[in-house]
């Protein structure tokens, strides 16, 4: 009978049916228990220190283990404090690992060219609150975007999507030639990229400072437009608070909600930017039509590979994926637990 159904013939004693295991301890245990000590460790140190008494909203125990999978991979080296804080993330200074001074061929940071490495670069780590972000807002920047079909409708989903959409974005505008913080890379709901500016000398936004050449850093930004037009993006929150001046040079900045020109809203949200860079450079005493703004926008770029005639200066104030263990492109299609 028991053939017929495919069962076991009875056991001499009881276990006989199991074959012996090997229970000894492998090489494989001892470093996976090292590496929660380690990681025990790291979080009792991280939960000791002012910062993270300021900020212990941001660091649950999922994003301090995204945050010490960094510093494993080698992305961060140390943290310092806080450089911006807001209702959805927080922003902080720290110093970056051997795996993030790479800096991109002729970049200020590689010293103007491929050999260049800078030790200790200071890097920007930005940490999204999965419990008090705006997840409703978000969700609708997603919705729409071919590259996030299929994302669960949970907020930690979300959340988790929109960094990595930020970490995306951010690659395609700088390979569109808009100057954007570069990325480094990304881990659930933590990014790396550039610190602009230093930590004693920080950016200013736009909104901060006077700015000493306002046709100049009009042309910039409608070129900026432009450019990450052309590669398929629309920022969607543009404004005078999203553009950092450093060294006169501007720099765009919070691409997390940047959308594709396929949304179904991204017409919407374009005719939104375009009034609100005229609205803020038409206070600069420069006359601004945002029908204008965004007909030289959606126009195709006779050259996109040139450069913006110049850049603006300021008159106040002293300065205005891949991912962990993955490529860019891959980080903003696959979901990271």
């Amino acid at each position: 009978m028991s053939e017929d159904f495919g069962l076991l013939e009875p056991a001499d004693q009881p276990g006989d049916e199991w074959e012996q295991l090997d229970v000894s301890d492998t090489e494989a245990d001892r470093i996976a228990r090292r590496q929660d000590r380690e990681f025990d460790e790291f979080r009792k140190r991280i939960k000791d220190t002012e910062q993270f008494k300021l900020q212990e909203s941001v660091f649950d125990d999922a994003t301090l283990a995204a945050v010490y999978k960094l510093v494993q991979d080698g992305y961060v080296d140390a943290f310092g404090g806080p450089v911006s804080t807001g209702k959805e993330a927080s922003v902080f200074e720290a110093l970056g690992g051997q795996a993030g001074e790479r800096p991109e061929p002729g970049s200020e940071a590689a010293g103007g060219g491929p050999e260049g490495v800078t030790p200790e670069r200071e890097v920007a780590v930005k940490v999204y609150r999965i419990n008090s972000s705006n997840f409703r807002q978000m969700r609708d920047y997603l919705e729409g975007d071919p590259r996030f079909e299929g994302i669960a409708s949970d907020k930690k989903a979300v959340v988790l999507a929109w960094t990595r959409k930020e970490f995306a974005n951010l690659k395609r505008a700088r390979k569109a030639g808009v100057r954007v913080p570069e990325p480094i890379a990304v881990q659930r709901n933590v990014l790396v990229m550039e610190l602009v500016g230093h930590a004693e000398e920080r950016a200013r936004r736009l909104s901060e400072v006077d700015v000493e050449n306002p046709e100049t850093a009009y042309e910039v930004v409608r070129e900026y437009m432009r450019r990450l037009y052309g590669a398929g993006l629309i920022h969607g929150d543009l404004s005078e608070y999203n553009m950092i001046i450093h060294e006169g040079e501007l720099v765009i900045i919070d691409l997390g909600q940047a959308v594709t020109v396929h949304h179904p809203n991204a017409g919407e949200f374009l005719a939104r930017d375009c009034e609100n860079v005229a609205a803020f450079f038409t206070r600069q005493g420069i006359d601004v039509d945002p029908d204008d703004l965004r007909a030289y926008v959606t126009e195709p770029d006779p050259d996109p590979s040139g450069e913006p005639d110049g850049e603006p200066g300021e008159e106040s104030g002293p300065d205005g994926e891949r991912e962990s263990g993955g490529e860019a492109d891959e980080a903003a299609e696959s979901d990271t637990e």
